[in-house]
């Protein structure tokens, strides 16, 4: 059953909104929204924003009760993959030692784990990790970290969320015989590396369709179609060993695909559901050692993954140690757990006080050199803290709608940057793009974050080069954020019944984003700043129903302006509906994104 929803203009002058944003209204698919209310008892509500997610009635299901075995693809369909199970149960059968190459965040140090555990699990005897080190080593497959896991008696090593553009370390590995298989999922050349196998979704002659995938999902499927390889050459058999419990991984892999911030479509929504529902057992005594040193005392959410978990385990790769990360997630050993948990846990304390040091210079910056027609932005500064850039370009990507690049500049003259994007423009492929005009030096991501490397007097010519590649992709049309409105509802319906409704639909992420309300008519009754720049208020309808709302990071904004000074006032109310305790008590608060003056 096809859906003929639509979406419409709900407040097409952006002005009218504080955040500078047009609203858009989606117009459900009666039709649609009948027959999902009728076949599986869910209140119209549900159905109208199932409609939204462009959810198709047979894919409806699915959605609702995202489920492994109904949502797992064949591992085999991706090209390659034959080839790296080839190999590497070749490497298991023989007692090789086995390399992990990964990358320093939160997906490559899951996929090393899921790897790590995977292989430890099979019987393997030696299993080296190599993380590099940002400052250092820089980003990617290199040459110094082959040779460390050679000369550790590595004879495989397979690269985990990196590697689709390490030609040279291919090259230099081929020549001392050392074979690399490469399992990734950022945007590929048209070549890939001259590897023993290459994975990766977004390779140009892969035709999957799985490229909404972490590479934590796609070391999840390597892991799978061992896994299947040596039952069926009675490998556990022969060996007198159980099968490994693969679904004992996926807290890794739901923990991966959430920091990395990869669409929750597909399986991932499956790895996503399910993976949380193991954390909650608490059996990785990595994650259970970090989570009790973040204060999750309860079971898990995406929240909790996204924004309390994952940023501890990214401040090993950005301001200390980043091979950690993934010592933590792989350790049998309580006590290094609690230990290592607690150095990432201060790392995170330290990567804040950075974070708020280099924010505001590079605020200052765009503030002064920011023009009206900008279509981008970039801003650098000498010897900014390289595991920081990413964090800041997300915060001023947020607060200009716009995609945006920040560099650190050394001593040498090298430009290392970072880049975060916008639905509209895929900045990945702009950064291959670069880099294949040689304009870059180094560079690779996926559509919304990227990594480069340049010369300083390379940077005006990248400059023109974005500014030429987004107008070709908006057509030169000016980039006016879209703020999606998935329902209408008025402050009398936003209730605890609503709230459990509003469960079916998770888990949220990107591709899936959390439900979004507007209410057309709510008197501001009261509003105060709470510190660390967020503002709390209250709303009241013309029936005397009230409700609790918060502005994040909004003082010294226009939206926080208006709030805390016009108290009395109505206005048109735009975000989301969520649960809250505080103090052992439960409530309900409506989260601001956007208002509008009436």
């Amino acid at each position: 059953m096809v859906s003929e929803s639509e979406e419409k203009e709900f407040m097409t002058d952006e002005n009218s909104s504080l955040n500078g944003f047009r609203w858009r209204l989606f117009n459900a698919d009666e039709r649609f929204v009948q027959t999902v209310c009728q076949k599986y008892n869910l209140p119209d509500i549900i159905a109208k924003i199932i409609n939204s997610r462009k959810i198709t009635f047979e894919q409806t299901e699915t959605y609702i009760s995202p489920q492994i075995k109904n949502l797992l693809p064949s591992p085999f369909i991706l090209k390659d993959m034959d080839k790296a199970v080839e190999r590497i149960v070749r490497a298991i059968e023989s007692g090789e030692a086995i390399g992990i190459f990964g990358d320093y965040d939160v997906d490559g140090a899951t996929s090393s784990a899921i790897l790590y555990k995977f292989l430890y699990d099979v019987g393997v005897k030696n299993i080296q990790i190599f993380i590099p080190d940002r400052q250092n080593d820089g980003y990617g497959l290199n040459s110094d970290g082959l040779k460390k896991l050679m000369n550790a008696g590595c004879s495989l090593v397979v690269a985990v969320d990196c590697g689709i553009t390490g030609f040279d370390a291919v090259d230099m590995a081929n020549q001392m015989d050392l074979d690399i298989v490469i399992a990734d999922h950022h945007e590929a050349e048209v070549g890939v590396p001259n590897a023993v196998a290459v994975v990766d979704p977004k390779r140009v002659d892969d035709d999957s369709g799985l490229t909404y995938l972490a590479a934590c999902g796609v070391v999840f499927l390597l892991t799978v179609a061992i896994n299947k390889t040596l039952r069926e050459r009675g490998f556990y058999k022969n060996k007198g060993i159980a099968e490994p419990d693969l679904f004992s991984y996926l807290d890794l892999v739901a923990l991966g695909t959430v920091c990395d911030v990869v669409p929750l479509v597909g399986v991932n929504r499956a790895f996503v559901s399910v993976g949380i529902k193991v954390m909650a057992r608490r059996q990785n005594i990595g994650l259970k050692s970090l989570c009790d040193v973040s204060g999750v005392s309860t079971s898990p959410s995406v929240y909790h993954l996204g924004y309390v978990l994952g940023p501890r385990i990214n401040a090993g790769g950005r301001v200390g140690n980043s091979s950690i990360a993934a010592q933590l997630l792989t350790t049998r050993n309580p006590l290094t757990a609690d230990n290592l948990a607690q150095k990432l846990n201060n790392f995170n304390l330290e990567r804040k006080d950075i974070e708020a040091t280099v924010l505001e210079k590079a605020f200052s910056k765009v503030t002064a050199e920011i023009k009206p027609d900008d279509n981008f932005i970039f801003v650098s500064g000498k010897n900014w803290h390289t595991g920081v850039i990413g964090i800041i370009a997300g915060r001023l990507k947020e607060r200009y709608n716009l995609p945006t690049c920040v560099a650190t500049i050394d001593d040498n003259g090298v430009a290392n940057g970072s880049g975060r994007s916008i639905p509209e423009i895929d900045l990945g492929s702009a950064i291959i793009k670069a880099k294949e005009l040689g304009i870059l030096t180094e560079g690779g991501g996926h559509s919304m974050a990227a990594g480069f490397t340049l010369r300083v007097e390379k940077i005006d010519e990248f400059k023109k080069f974005l500014h030429d590649y987004i107008e070709s992709s908006t057509k030169s049309q000016k980039i006016i954020p879209v703020l999606k409105i998935d329902s209408v509802i008025d402050i009398t319906g936003i209730n605890a019944d609503l709230i459990k409704k509003l469960q079916i639909l998770e888990p949220f992420g990107t591709a899936n984003e959390e439900p979004r309300f507007a209410i057309l008519n709510a008197k501001l009754t009261g509003s105060d700043a709470i510190g660390g720049g967020n503002i709390r208020c209250y709303f009241s309808s013309d029936n005397g129903k009230s409700i609790s709302a918060i502005c994040y990071k909004s003082v010294d904004t226009p939206v926080g302006e208006v709030l805390l000074s016009e108290v009395g006032e109505r206005f048109k109310l735009a975000g989301k509906i969520r649960a809250n305790s505080w103090n052992g008590k439960n409530y309900i608060q409506f989260i601001i994104d956007d208002i509008a003056k009436i």
